[in-house]
């Protein structure tokens, strides 16, 4: 049986990404909590939580915006250097650079892991303050100025461009996969 695309629920590009905003920031609890109140939480809840942010929240999410979203706006009058989504890209950098520090700790975790979960703890929490300030931007700044210049038809497209992208870069019926790992890993965090 085939999955309905997610995207086809709405009608703005931009209630996509919010509600996919949504989504990381309930991973984004999970991962506090394993950095604050479960530092010896099994390695595989880290795993997990890892996955859904490397995957969803980088390769679905972000790159959707970088490689969609972002050239849009752009081509709709709102400048890449000195505004906004030159901010957003630097901070997507920023938040690789974190989740690949968490990675490299997950992986030594197994054979030192005092040191190593110390270094993955100190990157998850770089990493939930700077993209929990990264989403507010987005959303109460970024998003509202893509409302204003974006059409209808922009709309539209941007839509069928995430459908394409996402069943490029993930694979169709992931995103709805991955959706369900957050709901999942949050029932874990209750």
């Amino acid at each position: 049986m085939a999955v309905e695309p997610i995207h086809h629920h709405f009608d703005k590009a931009t209630d996509v990404l919010k509600q996919e905003h949504r989504a990381i920031e309930e991973v984004l609890d999970i991962l506090e909590r394993l950095a604050t109140r479960a530092p010896r939480a099994p390695l595989q809840a880290w795993e997990r939580t890892l996955d859904f942010i490397r995957n969803f929240a980088d390769r679905c999410h972000h790159l959707k915006e970088e490689e969609i979203f972002f050239p849009a706006l752009e081509g709709r009058g709102i400048p890449v250097a000195g505004g906004p989504i030159g901010m957003m890209k630097v901070e997507h950098e920023e938040g690789r650079a974190h989740v690949k520090a968490m990675m490299e700790a997950l992986a030594r975790a197994k054979g030192e892991p005092d040191a190593s979960r110390t270094k993955l703890i100190q990157n998850a929490l770089a990493y939930l303050r700077l993209l929990r300030e990264h989403i507010r931007k987005e959303d109460e700044i970024l998003f509202a100025m893509a409302d204003e210049v974006l059409t209808p038809q922009d709309q539209r497209e941007l839509l069928k461009a995430f459908e394409e992208h996402e069943a490029a870069a993930i694979g169709s019926g992931v995103h709805e996969e991955y959706l369900k790992l957050a709901d999942e890993l949050a029932g874990l965090a209750r």
